[in-house]
């Protein structure tokens, strides 16, 4: 096994030489994107043709994309807008990426858990009946549903969710950050009224991310200030990293990679050795896999992969370097697996050999792991 695998892309895909190109050309543009000499207006320029092309991204006309700091602000600024146009309660699925669930748990209003089923994938039935139950005093019914989930890859039902919230004159969030050049799908395809992608997940810089909003969604300004982003988030614009995340959006569209065959086929490894795949029977995304070894400690696994030269993760990797239960693996029911899984991610830049390396490697790991354990018992 060579050294130095990294297979954490869920958490930050290496970036793409056509991302920093484009970075290194967008630094050296002088001039603010809202001054009117001929530099200010160069920059206006590279900026509104980067939005033409995460628009292809995301769906939907350029005019609708707003250039935030992020997905988690994405996230943040479809709630507060919803809340804003009058929304009381928000349905949130069990499984969303801790931005938009404490975003929810911070908006002062009713927070309902959508829940997913053994498999992770939300219950539409439930959804259903939720909304039939909805009050008109609660306002406009708002629903968070991300598109595939950040831990265990599997793939949500987001249209037919849709579906459900537009019969009742709702609105959708979608969370697409691990979605966006990953999957045949886009804002338009899936009917969301707001829907929050990431630049830093498909091969972009860190810091920068958009949300882009349909015509049944009224958006908010999240700073105060001037009037960028039309007069939505205030703040002269990270240029460099959006010219960053538009040519990692070029790249994304134009390129598929190969992780499903190089996943697929270590799974009988992994499955041999004692390893648990979670959500192995939905659709996931290509390049993720969520195992689980019983009563190997997640973070155990990680720092002893990391000590192979394998770098994965633990669950999501938002929390400020803690490691704990896995809220995903929970809310699926698999309590006593929650503690003890780990996540594998590959893309744009994996190859068959990292994938084989860490098979190479999880199998020394829980080989060591378990003969410990005979010699303590």
């Amino acid at each position: 096994m060579r050294p130095g695998i990294y297979l954490d892309f869920n958490a930050g895909a290496p970036v793409r030489p056509e991302a920093v190109e484009a970075v290194t050309a967008a630094m050296a543009q002088v001039g603010n994107p809202s001054s009117v000499h001929g530099a200010g207006r160069a920059a206006r320029a590279l900026l509104e043709s980067a939005r033409t092309d995460v628009a292809a991204l995301v769906g939907g006309p350029a005019s609708t994309v707003v250039f935030t700091s992020g997905g988690t602000e994405a996230n943040a600024l479809a709630i507060e807008s919803a809340v804003a146009a009058g929304s009381r309660r928000l349905i949130i699925s069990a499984i969303e990426h801790d931005s938009v669930i404490e975003a929810a748990r911070a908006s002062g209003v009713v927070v309902d858990v959508l829940p997913v089923d053994r498999h992770g994938i939300a219950d539409l039935d439930w959804l259903a009946a939720r909304l039939s139950d909805h009050e008109p005093t609660d306002g406009r019914p708002f629903v968070a549903l991300m598109a595939a989930n950040n831990e265990t890859g599997v793939i949500q039902p987001v249209l037919e969710a849709s579906e459900l919230v537009r019969a009742h004159n709702g609105w959708l969030h979608v969370d697409a950050v691990q979605a966006a050049g990953r999957l045949a799908m886009d804002s338009r395809s899936v009917q969301a009224d707001t829907y929050a992608v990431s630049a830093h997940k498909l091969g972009g810089p860190q810091g920068v991310g958009a949300l882009t909003f349909g015509p049944r969604a009224s958006l908010v300004r999240r700073q105060h200030g001037g009037g960028q982003e039309r007069g939505r988030r205030a703040g002269t614009e990270n240029l460099p990293g959006i010219a960053g995340f538009a040519a990692a959006a070029r790249a994304a569209l134009r390129d598929r990679d190969d992780n499903r065959a190089w996943r697929d086929g270590a799974v009988a490894d992994l499955k041999a050795g004692g390893a648990i795949v979670i959500g192995e029977a939905a659709r996931r995304l290509d390049g993720t896999l969520c195992l689980a070894f019983p009563g190997f400690p997640a973070e155990r696994q990680v720092m002893a992969l990391d000590l192979a030269g394998v770098m994965v993760s633990a669950g999501a990797a938002c929390s400020s370097g803690k490691v704990k239960a896995s809220h995903v693996l929970l809310a699926m029911g698999l309590d006593d697996l929650a503690g003890c899984a780990i996540r594998v991610s590959g893309g744009w830049s994996t190859t068959a050999k990292d994938w084989a390396g860490f098979v190479e490697a999880w199998q020394a790991m829980t080989s060591s792991y378990t003969a410990r354990r005979a010699s303590a018992a």
